[in-house]
């Protein structure tokens, strides 16, 4: 039995319409947290942004990681929510792209291991909810496994 994989546009595509589904500012959440997968089936980074990458120093790789996070909204993520939700305004996925990533900057900004590991991912989440009520319960049921995971 040879199963093989989807192409990598049939991914990006399921990918997408899985976040197409929900609303605009869940979908750019959703699709901002995929966005390492977005990369590999994109072929990024390529072979030479690795050998740039590999000569900067920790202060210049910080600056840059801040950068690309400051900026998602002008890069690949505008093209993923825009097939995800083609009748949005710009405007409104860009600014849609822009809380989806502060408000996981503020899950892990909030994050405090102290106690239970689980409680303190609720905690984290809890406090970003706060400051971005606007999502579904699912996200941030989503945003609390994306905590989970990277803090794991």
């Amino acid at each position: 039995m040879n199963q093989t994989e989807p192409s990598a546009e049939a991914q990006i595509a399921a990918i997408i319409a899985s976040a197409a589904k929900q609303p605009l500012l869940d979908a750019a959440f959703e699709l901002w947290c995929r966005r390492y997968r977005f990369n590999t089936l994109d072929g990024r980074p390529t072979d030479e942004e690795v050998r740039v990458y590999r000569t900067l120093t920790p202060q210049q790789m910080a600056e840059k990681y801040r950068y690309d996070r400051d900026h998602a909204h002008e890069g690949p993520m505008f093209g993923y929510v825009k097939r995800a939700h083609p009748r949005a305004d710009d405007a409104a996925i860009r600014q849609a792209i822009i809380t989806a990533v502060k408000f996981e900057d503020a899950t892990f900004e909030h994050f405090n291991w102290i106690g239970d590991f689980w409680e303190c991912v609720v905690r984290a989440v809890a406090r970003a909810a706060a400051q971005y009520p606007d999502f579904l319960d699912t996200t941030y049921r989503d945003a609390r496994n994306n905590v989970a995971y990277y803090y794991k």
